[in-house]
């Protein structure tokens, strides 16, 4: 008897199994092609893939041809943020500044906060000093800020690639050109 009972049950959880396998393995892929395979379904060519509208294995696409003419530093006027506490775009001349290497970053000498002032030009902000982990100041200037054109960049003369209809909201008057981020950055955080 027991051993008729051991026999029933294997032959039950064999044919279970196999069901389960059935239901698992095809359906899903058999939707999924027919999903693509839709006359419905939208096809996007290679041209249409990227914003430069060429065969994405064309290695011979030269990139639009920018103008970075800009005032020399300390004679441009600053812009508008982006938006509230976007980083300031660079409103100079980077000519002769640029790449920033790990021996040199020409920023420094005009932008620390000792130096700023006297020379008209946008201090760096204390945020740029902090340890956000320890929420401590470290005394000097962090080391993931140093690279300043990973998140400050220089405005070109190009058409847009895509328009922008994008309008900031600032909360207030002074967010246009100073950024409030060491104070709002808890903010709702408690």
């Amino acid at each position: 008897m027991k051993r008729l009972l051991m026999t029933a049950f294997s032959a039950a959880l064999v044919l279970g199994l196999n069901a389960c396998a059935d239901k698992g393995s095809g359906n899903s892929v058999k939707v999924e092609e027919q999903e693509l395979n839709s006359k419905s379904a939208p096809v996007v060519t290679e041209e249409e893939l990227g914003l430069r509208k060429e065969n994405l294995y064309n290695e011979n696409t030269k990139p639009v041809k920018a103008e970075f003419k800009r005032p020399a530093p300390g004679a441009a006027k600053p812009f508008a943020r982006s938006y509230e506490n976007a980083p300031p775009l660079i409103p100079h001349s980077v000519d002769g500044l640029l790449p920033i290497t790990k021996n040199n970053n020409a920023c420094l000498g005009c932008h620390m906060p000792d130096v700023a002032k006297s020379v008209g030009a946008t201090p760096i902000p204390k945020t740029h000093f902090m340890d956000f982990r320890t929420q401590k100041p470290l005394g000097h200037l962090a080391e993931q800020r140093y690279n300043c054109s990973q998140c400050h960049v220089p405005q070109a003369n190009v058409k847009p690639l895509v328009k922008n209809n994008f309008t900031p909201d600032y909360r207030r008057p002074e967010d246009k050109h100073k950024s409030f981020l060491i104070h709002d950055l808890n903010e709702g955080v408690k």
